[in-house]
C-alpha cells in the first residue's frame, strides 16, 4: 500500500506540474485575490477530481450514450472555460478600478463560493480529464491484488489527489507572496494573458471533441 501511495504521490507531480487552465488560473487568483481564494479554488479542483475519480471506478456504463455525452460535455466545458477567459481577460486588478473615474463606489469582491465553483467546472467538464483517471483506474485495476480494487485504489489516489492539492495550495501562496512586487499594469496584462489562456484551452478542448467524434 505504502508504494502504491508513492506511486500516487508520483503521478500527482506529473499532475501538478502540467501547464494547464487550472494552473494558470490558481496562480492568477492567489495574485489577485490572495491565498485563501486560492485555496477555496483548489478544494473546489480536488472535490472535481475526486468526482472523476468515483465516476471512473463505477465505470463508463454510469455516464448514458458515451459518445455523445462525452462530446456534449467537452462543447459545454469548451465554451465555459472561453467564457473564464474572457471574463479574466476584461477584468482589471482592483487597484486600477478604483483609480478610476468610472467607479465611484466601492469594489465588490465575488462571493467564496464563486472560487470553489469556478475551480471545481474547471475540471469536471473536461472530458478527456475523465478519460485520463479512466485510464489511470485501468492500470490501478492490472495491479489490485484478487481483484480488490479499492484496497489499490484508495491509497493510489490519495496519493496523487493529495499531492496535486498541495501543489495547488503552493502556487496560490507563490501567486499571493509575489503580487506585492507587481504593479498594477503588470497585474492587468497577467490577467490578458490568462484570459487568453483559457480561451485558447476551450478553443482547443471544443476542437478535440468534435474531431474525435
Amino acid at each position: 500500500m505504502i508504494n502504491l501511495f508513492l506511486e500516487g504521490m508520483l503521478l500527482g507531480l506529473v499532475i501538478s506540474i502540467t501547464i494547464g487552465p487550472a494552473f494558470f488560473t490558481i496562480i492568477q487568483t492567489g495574485i489577485q485575490r490572495g491565498f485563501y481564494p486560492g485555496f477555496i479554488m483548489a478544494l473546489g479542483i480536488m472535490l472535481s477530481d475526486i468526482t472523476l475519480i468515483a465516476i471512473s471506478y463505477v465505470g463508463a456504463s454510469i455516464i448514458p450514450g458515451s459518445t455523445n455525452s462525452k462530446f456534449y460535455m467537452g462543447l459545454v466545458g469548451g465554451i465555459i472555460l472561453i467564457a473564464f477567459g474572457i471574463v479574466t481577460f476584461r477584468r482589471k486588478p482592483e487597484i486600477l478600478l478604483r483609480r478610476s473615474s468610472k467607479y465611484k463606489t466601492p469594489v465588490k469582491k465575488p462571493g467564496i463560493l464563486t472560487y470553489f465553483f469556478k475551480g471545481y467546472f474547471l475540471n469536471i467538464l473536461n472530458p478527456f480529464l475523465f478519460l485520463f483517471w479512466l485510464t489511470v483506474m485501468g492500470w490501478i485495476k492490472t495491479k489490485a491484488e484478487n481483484a480488490h480494487l479499492i484496497n489499490a485504489a484508495v491509497p493510489f489516489f490519495s496519493g496523487a489527489v493529495g499531492t496535486v492539492f498541495c501543489f495547488d495550495l503552493l502556487k496560490s501562496f507563490i501567486g499571493n507572496r509575489i503580487k506585492k512586487y507587481l504593479k498594477p499594469r503588470l497585474l492587468l496584462w497577467i490577467n490578458r494573458i490568462v484570459g487568453l489562456i483559457l480561451v485558447v484551452f476551450g478553443i482547443i478542448l471544443i476542437v478535440k471533441v468534435v474531431a474525435f467524434r
